[in-house]
């Protein structure tokens, strides 16, 4: 059974995306739907024991009393149940080593708690794409999950398509990895490639410049703008050629590609120009992660949100 679980690992470890044991997280509304669909379809793809884990909200539940967090809690197994029931009757389950888990604790807490006890190689988890407000539950579950996992996180969006590790588009549907050239994508990177290279995929690697270079104390005139772009452009496709070292025996040649603007608007650009399969976005692991990195969290999530495909988040230790 592989070991990835946020511990200190080898370097074969961290270069390689091994998958034996997935949890799905679930609050049964229809963004876990399709978290579990995806999950239970990775399972069976790699032979990986499924947990499916069930978050029962505690928000406005203990104000209430205990009465109300036990009742909560056993209607959370019979909900459970019914989700096994459902998966079994419609065979979605054959060939799925799959069990449950309930909890009343702090999600991410406890996520983070199973994931270390089984070992798990892979948390799937979905939002519903809601801002505001209405990011309540799943949606701020969902960032919250991705920002503190210790392994990685693959969340799915609201306007996901296609399933991420299905071979029948492989040429189709590249894996997109979007880097900022900091140590957190960077360590990224070598699983970026080794999932490529599962996936028979082709891969892109996509960095996003600023929008408009500072012209400084003078005007720019539009021509020299747009030489200036294009000579960052080169510079930059240069940048991101070098990242990939020679013995990395990528089943096709990379793609490479830069992006103006903000960085979440680029990335989403990218993946939709590409069709891509799946996103890989290596964030850092800060205290204040909001001002810490050159992708803040809320810009992945709003990447989550938009984007068709799903997206695997790694955090670096």
């Amino acid at each position: 059974m592989s070991t990835m679980t946020g511990l200190p690992q080898n370097s074969a470890q961290r270069e390689s995306l091994h998958i034996s044991s997935v949890m799905a997280a679930t609050d049964f509304s229809p963004a876990s739907d399709r978290a579990i669909a995806e999950a239970v379809s990775i399972a069976r793809h790699y032979g990986a024991k499924l947990h499916v884990f069930n978050i029962v909200s505690s928000l406005g539940i203990r104000l209430s009393g205990a009465g109300a967090m036990a009742a909560a809690t056993e209607a959370a197994w019979r909900d459970t149940a019914r989700l096994e029931e459902y998966l079994s009757l419609n065979r979605l389950l054959q060939g799925v080593n799959a069990s449950c888990i309930v909890s009343t604790r702090c999600v991410y807490e406890e996520l983070e708690s199973v994931a270390r006890r089984e070992n798990i190689d892979l948390i799937v988890v979905g939002t519903h794409g809601r801002r505001g407000l209405g990011r309540l539950f799943i949606g701020s579950v969902a960032e919250q999950v991705f920002r503190n996992s210790s392994c990685p996180v693959l969340t799915v969006g609201p306007r996901m398509t296609a399933e991420w590790h299905t071979e029948s588009a492989a040429t189709e549907r590249p894996v997109l990895f979007a880097t900022d050239f900091g140590p957190a994508s960077l360590e990224a990177l070598p699983r970026a490639i080794s999932l490529a290279n599962q996936l028979r995929r082709r891969l892109a690697l996509l960095h996003v410049l600023s929008d408009v270079p500072d012209p400084g104390d003078h005007w720019v005139q539009a021509l020299e703008v747009i030489k200036l772009r294009d000579r960052l452009k080169a510079t930059t496709i240069e940048k991101l050629a070098r990242l990939i070292p020679q013995q990395a025996a990528l089943n096709q040649e990379p793609a490479y590609m830069v992006e103006f603007g903000e960085p979440a608007e680029g990335i989403i650009r990218a993946a939709t120009f590409l069709h891509a399969g799946v996103i890989i976005l290596g964030l850092n692991h800060k205290t204040h992660v909001e001002t810490a990195s050159h992708l803040p969290w809320s810009s992945a999530y709003e990447v989550v949100c938009a984007v068709q495909c799903p997206v695997l988040t790694l955090r670096n230790h």
